[in-house]
């Protein structure tokens, strides 16, 4: 029988619909995250036009990872009160705006303005917050499988839109290159509107189902996940993977350039490992609910770990094949973790604040991928090179995984079901 919800049938009949929802979620995960990650093929381009120190220039991706992970609550809290048709809209709009405008940047503030905060908050409403609250209301058995195809969007944004912005780069050059990003979220914005939001916001899981819920008893749930170990367990992962593996990727395309490749490849190479990452992502939800949650995750863990010792090896020996090794561990593990813990977000926390409670933990994340990009720049400025870089990545990967097998929280947690 269906049901009312704000105005619309319930969309329990069409068994379709849970991955139509999957797959809108993924759109904007590979928007938000594709044209965030463009940075990394401005960093040359800015660099022989301006003169910036390599540190000031990877303070712009840090300000716009922390702003991110800052809005992160307020995302979430903005899904809840006015929906996901407003957040998503706003996000475009802002990515639309700040694109648009770095295209005319002539100085260091300009950029902290339109990437670090017009995009950094863009990004934040496009991404996986709002995501991972909208698919959980589809999704019970499956909800791990159902996420990590939403998290796959990050690695298919990367994988289309780097290199079609460094051809864009090589060819009208980087400011044309900003126009036509911040022209085409623009051209998006009123397409989002027109989407069915009600049905969306609907779901069809009983008890996750969607209500107007009162900012009080959404700050309530937050105030009482702060005050939950789960919660902290979550922070420690998210935090120091961002941080080891923001401190590799924001100059990964300069230092592949630097061991001898062309900016194309380099881009090329960065690319890769997006769509290596789309199999990883994809793979890692499957893995968890088959094999349970901490399996998975030294998985994912073990293979970021042997990339960036492969990537230390490439300093000394940059061999072709060094470089296949490296995409193939690093990119089959990036981005990984999101999921995992995006799902374990939504078994600890269900219902009322789970968006912003995961907004809370994405803030975390957050900082510390624009902690890893600041400590990247500074530690190529000090040392001339990056295998301090590189040491330091793999030190905090270890105290990423360290609660997967210290927690009994989580080790209850990563026991597959029955």
């Amino acid at each position: 029988m269906h049901t009312k919800h704000e105005g619309r049938l319930a969309p329990s009949s069409s068994p379709a619909r849970p991955w139509l929802v999957v797959a809108l979620c993924f759109a904007f995960n590979f928007i938000g995250r594709g044209v965030g990650d463009t940075f990394m093929v401005f960093l040359l381009p800015l660099g022989a036009e301006f003169g910036w120190p390599r540190s000031h220039m990877t303070s712009v991706y840090s300000a716009l990872m922390v702003v991110s992970g800052l809005a992160a609550p307020l995302a979430g809290l903005v899904f809840e009160r006015f929906g996901p048709r407003v957040l998503y809209a706003s996000g475009l709009a802002l990515i639309g705006l700040g694109y648009g405008l770095a295209g005319q940047a002539s100085a260091l503030w300009h950029f902290y303005v339109c990437i670090g905060l017009l995009g950094g908050i863009g990004a934040s409403a496009l991404g996986v917050v709002p995501s991972s609250a909208l698919v959980s209301r589809w999704f019970e058995q499956r909800l791990s499988t159902a996420i990590s195809l939403v998290y796959a969007g990050y690695g298919c944004g990367t994988l289309v839109i780097v290199p079609l912005v460094q051809m864009l780069i090589g060819g009208p050059g980087w400011r044309s290159a900003y126009h036509w990003i911040g022209g085409t979220a623009l051209v998006l914005l009123p397409l989002s509107l027109l989407l069915p939001w009600g049905v969306i916001r609907a779901g069809r899981v009983p008890e996750r189902q969607a209500t107007r819920v009162s900012q009080a008893a959404t700050l309530q749930a937050l105030r009482h996940a702060l005050r939950d170990r789960r919660f902290w367990l979550m922070v420690q992962v998210m935090f120091f993977t961002a941080v080891g593996v923001f401190i590799i990727i924001v100059q990964s395309v300069a230092y592949f350039v630097d061991v001898g490749y062309t900016p194309l490849q380099a881009a090329g190479a960065f690319g890769t490992a997006g769509l290596l990452s789309v199999l990883g992502v994809s793979a890692i939800g499957w893995l968890a609910d088959r094999f349970g949650y901490r399996r998975a995750a030294t998985l994912s863990f073990g293979g970021t770990l042997c990339g960036m010792a492969v990537l230390l090896w490439m300093s000394f020996d940059s061999a072709h094949g060094l470089l296949a090794v490296y995409l193939l561990l690093f990119g089959l593990s990036q981005g990984a973790r999101g999921p995992l813990v995006a799902s374990l977000n939504a078994r600890f926390f269900p219902g009322t604040g789970q968006a912003a409670i995961y907004g809370a933990v994405y803030t975390c994340l957050s900082i510390g991928s624009g902690l890893g990009a600041l400590l990247a720049g500074a530690l190529h400025d000090l040392t001339g090179g990056y295998r301090a870089s590189f040491l330091l990545a793999m030190v905090c990967i270890l105290l990423a995984a360290a609660p997967f097998w210290y927690s009994d929280v989580l080790k209850a947690a990563a026991r597959p079901a029955a």
